[in-house]
């Protein structure tokens, strides 16, 4: 047939044939390209970004819950428990916005006639009103998405009922989760700390952007879990949280769940083992309570203006810094933090959440007018202060250890025509005296003539009162004392306020005797620690060692030194001779010897003029010392009788518990006496314008 063609005619079908054949050898080109593009970027899925892919399928394909971790436990030093969590099922109400009072209250006695009818009978019993105000309509304790723990150990039949009711009761929810418990005993509340939800503690530097960077999901922290907020708690933190574990629970792609769970159980936190001993710590506490008592009650010119309310101390060892002992009193239970706190428990425990032995806390008057009538838990020193004040004077050679001193009852100082008399107490003239005896003594006349008068001498002006706040710092005074502890303290200084009020001399005259810095009770511990131990400056130490759940030490104990002075021998004995001469009741019969300084601080509170506090520190015993307590107790009277008694029960227990030399031993009880006269040799500034004005 092609025959017939003409040759136009084979010409265009040959022309066909190549365009053709042309764009058939391109088709399977572009179709080979493809392929290849298409077996390449398939092996790149497969070899190169497989695992990523399976990982997202996987997510796709299952739905993750964090599991919050269990926090460590909490002991004293013979491995008690102090603070420990359980496992447990937990009501949670999340907040109807809508909601009002009315069908709150109703919504809470439906919740009550389930827990009255199926919780535990033996278990702690919740009111409507209880359950009510747990809800938080209002918003006060929680933020509107945060979820409300209602109720903790929840039995098998409320959580039968609950989860086959939910219809019944919006935004009821049951969940597992580890609660923080505390022993019961109360054992150094405040300074354990507590617990609030991360939700609620993010204004605290330390969780403001706790999850930034966090990829590990095990590490992440939850919104719900609970976190330290104070004390030892907040402080290790890192060490007691463990980590998270994971609910995983497969889905479809509607995201129902298709499977049974799988579950990576969360990792238990590290325990704490305290220097704290329990027993110890509860003499303490008690001792301080009894103390307050006796004293709002007893008779006497000694107790006639003193009106405690509060009590602080803290005992620590000489030569390792171990802080045995740490009362802030009174105390409360620290279980009301469990799931946030109410309204009605925040105003109970206002005043006893804080540990006032590290930080300024103000006495437990409800009422602002009466509260600024009563002295805080910083106080001034007294005449606690003078031990340190005759080590200043000698270091600085203003006077001897033999030197000797006409104490008339006074000291007057001033422009003439401006003198100001500083009265020793009841204005007693001791007559001669050595710096051993000035001590003993008490004599405020030695301490501004020698020793605050004769450095402004020395000195001129302020350089002066640069020197003596120095020491203050060598000391501990007016620094913190490195325990770690948050929002401690570092005292209040008024001696610079008073050279720019008054003169330099005056602020070095009234330092000399204890009127011019108000310091914490662990400041003072520190302190009468580095007497006893001859200028070495321990760091205060509350955690003994650090444990993993198995009970392996991961962390020990370590003493630190953060500084040290170095006096010569006689001047500690000059000091020493002193402290063993004061005056002091409710040591009678000790089978131990020890070395003292009783001190009645002053100051002006309110209305009140020269509220007496009681303050007092002492070592033992006094050739090998063990052992430091102070105590405060403000507005507590002469130191002597307010504060001494409580140190005694201290010392007792430890010997008992430790041992003084060494040995565990029982002592003799304290002997019961009478007080009916003042110590006239502790009480500060009596009778004349040497009280420092204010707090």
């Amino acid at each position: 047939m092609s025959n017939n063609l003409t040759e136009d005619e084979q010409k265009r079908e040959n022309r066909n044939r190549r365009h053709f054949s042309f764009r058939l050898n391109v088709f399977f080109f572009i179709t080979f390209f493809a392929f290849s593009i298409l077996i390449v970027r398939l092996a790149y899925l497969q070899f190169v970004e497989g695992d990523n892919l399976r990982e997202k399928e996987h997510q796709i394909g299952s739905k993750s819950l964090p599991v919050p971790p269990i926090r460590g436990n909490i002991l004293d030093s013979e491995g008690r428990e102090i603070a420990y969590s359980i496992s447990t099922q937990s009501l949670y109400y999340t907040l109807d916005v809508k909601m009002k009072k009315d069908a709150g209250m109703e919504f809470a006695a439906k919740l009550v006639e389930v827990f009255d009818r199926l919780g535990d009978k033996n278990g702690k019993k919740l009111s409507v009103e209880d359950v009510f105000e747990k809800m938080d309509l209002t918003g006060r304790m929680n933020s509107s998405f945060q979820p409300r723990r209602i109720k903790t150990g929840l039995t098998k039949e409320e959580i039968a009922y609950f989860s086959e009711h939910q219809q019944e009761f919006k935004g009821i929810e049951v969940f597992e989760e580890s609660i923080r418990q505390y022993s019961e005993d109360r054992v150094a509340v405040q300074l354990v700390g507590y617990l609030k939800k991360l939700s609620g503690a993010k204004d605290l530097k330390k969780y403001n952007d706790i999850n930034a960077g966090q990829t590990d999901k095990a590490l992440k922290y939850i919104e719900t879990e609970e976190v330290g907020y104070d004390g030892l708690e907040l402080m290790y933190q890192d060490e007691l949280r463990g980590s998270n574990g994971i609910k995983e629970y497969p889905v479809n792609n509607q995201g129902e769940i298709i499977g049974p769970m799988k579950l990576t159980k969360p990792v238990k936190g590290e325990n704490l083992v305290l220097t704290i001993n329990k027993d110890i710590q509860q003499v303490t506490q008690k001792a301080i309570m009894d103390q307050i008592h006796f004293v709002q009650t007893a008779k006497g010119r000694q107790y006639e203006n003193a009106h405690p309310t509060t009590g602080y101390a803290v005992a620590m060892e000489v030569d390792t810094g171990k802080v045995v002992a740490m009362a802030s009193m009174p105390d409360y239970d620290p279980s009301v933090w469990q799931g946030g706190i109410s309204q009605k428990d925040l105003d109970a425990v206002q005043f006893f959440q804080y540990n006032g032995t590290i930080k300024e806390v103000q006495p437990p008057y409800e009422k602002y007018e009466e509260r600024k009538n009563h002295p805080s838990s910083l106080v001034y020193l007294g005449s606690t202060q003078k031990p340190l004040s005759v080590l200043v004077g000698l270091n600085e050679k203003l006077f001897t250890t033999n030197s000797t001193f006409n104490d008339p009852g006074y000291f007057e100082f001033g422009k003439e025509g401006h003198k100001v008399r500083v009265w020793n107490a009841s204005k007693a003239a001791n007559g001669s005296l050595s710096p051993t005896r000035a001590i003993a003594k008490s004599s405020n006349a030695f301490m501004s003539a020698m020793v605050g008068n004769r450095l402004y001498m020395q000195y001129k002006g302020r350089d002066g009162v640069d020197v003596w706040d120095g020491y203050m710092k060598q000391f501990g005074l007016g620094v913190t004392t490195g325990s770690g502890l948050p929002s401690e303290s570092a005292g209040v200084i008024d001696y610079y306020h008073e050279a720019d009020k008054a003169s330099s001399q005056s602020a070095l005259i009234r330092a000399s005797w204890g009127q011019q810095g108000r310091y914490t009770t662990l400041q003072l511990a520190q302190y009468a620690a580095m007497l006893a131990n001859h200028g070495k400056r321990m760091k205060p130490q509350f955690v003994q060692e650090i444990r993993d759940v198995n009970g392996n030490v991961t962390q020990s104990y370590q003493s630190e030194v953060l500084n040290s002075v170095d006096y010569p021998d006689q001047y500690w004995k000059t000091i020493e001779d002193g402290m063993a001469q004061v005056p002091v009741q409710g040591f009678e019969g000790v089978n131990y010897t020890f070395l003292r300084k009783t001190g009645t601080s002053q100051q002006d509170v309110g209305k009140r003029s020269r509220v007496e506090n009681a303050v007092f520190i002492a070592y033992a015993p006094a050739d090998k010392p063990k052992l430091a307590v102070a105590v405060v107790v403000p507005d507590g009277g002469y130191g002597g009788w307010g504060a001494a008694p409580i140190a005694r029960k201290i010392f007792d227990a430890y010997d008992e518990k430790v041992g003084l030399h060494g040995t565990p031993r029982k002592p003799q009880p304290p002997a019961d006496t009478e007080n009916d006269s003042p110590d006239s040799a502790d009480a500060a500034g009596h009778g004349g314008n040497a009280a420092a004005n204010g707090q």
